[in-house]
């Protein structure tokens, strides 16, 4: 674990344009309380790999924290351990309930960034606390209102409605549904086949997406 004081002392890069890289995290991940994002950064600050996930309740040590994010970033990203100094930038933002400011889970998260960061050959980057009073760079000072800890409610979701398979179709005694008689051809004119011999061509599955929106209390 790292205190507030250490961290801040540890040469911790500043973000660019911390309001937009909240922003742009919050939009492609949504996180809800509970929830960790680890981005990586490159030269130019600009986002090139990130993940969210959602670690076990009980996991409240910094090596489970750094064996996770770890995990994490082997998945979306390769290794800088051969480059003679890290050139990317490994950043984490964390959901949470409760008030703003440091906690000792903070900490830990910390120092698992920095052991991680390390371990893939990245440098370790700002710690983002999202929390219902909004999003605050621990060891920085800087902060805002938005988005915060519940803004997840007020993001689109997508919904995926599917039609009744043939199986249903047919009910429950196994009676066929019946089907049009296929449209005589003009004259001139060669009868479509499908594939699977003389019967007409039938979709046989579809799905389509709808947008919907997800609303919460504020």
């Amino acid at each position: 674990m790292l205190d507030l004081e250490s961290w801040a002392e540890s040469g911790i890069p500043l973000l660019r344009d911390p309001r937009d890289f909240v922003l742009e995290l919050h939009q492609r991940h949504l996180p809800q309380p509970g929830t960790v994002v680890v981005a990586v950064l490159d030269p130019e600050h600009r986002v090139t790999a990130s993940a969210s996930f959602t670690p076990w309740p009980h996991d409240a040590d910094g090596w489970q924290h750094r064996n996770a994010i770890l995990a994490h970033l082997r998945q979306v990203t390769p290794h800088d351990l051969r480059l003679p100094s890290p050139a990317r930038t490994a950043v984490l933002l964390r959901c949470r309930e409760g008030a703003a400011g440091w906690t000792e889970q903070d900490g830990a998260w910390m120092w698992a960034l920095r052991d991680a960061a390390t371990l893939h050959g990245l440098r370790c980057g700002a710690y983002v606390a999202l929390t219902p009073a909004g999003w605050q760079i621990l060891g920085d000072g800087r902060s805002g209102r938005n988005p915060h800890a519940g803004s997840w409610a007020e993001g689109p979701v997508h919904t995926v409605t599917e039609l009744p398979s043939r199986t249903a179709l047919e009910g429950s005694h196994g009676q066929r549904p019946l089907r049009p008689a296929p449209e005589r051809p003009q004259r001139g004119e060669r009868p479509q086949r499908s594939r699977q011999g003389d019967r007409p061509w039938t979709p046989a599955r579809v799905t389509a997406i709808e947008p919907a929106r997800r609303t919460g209390t504020r």
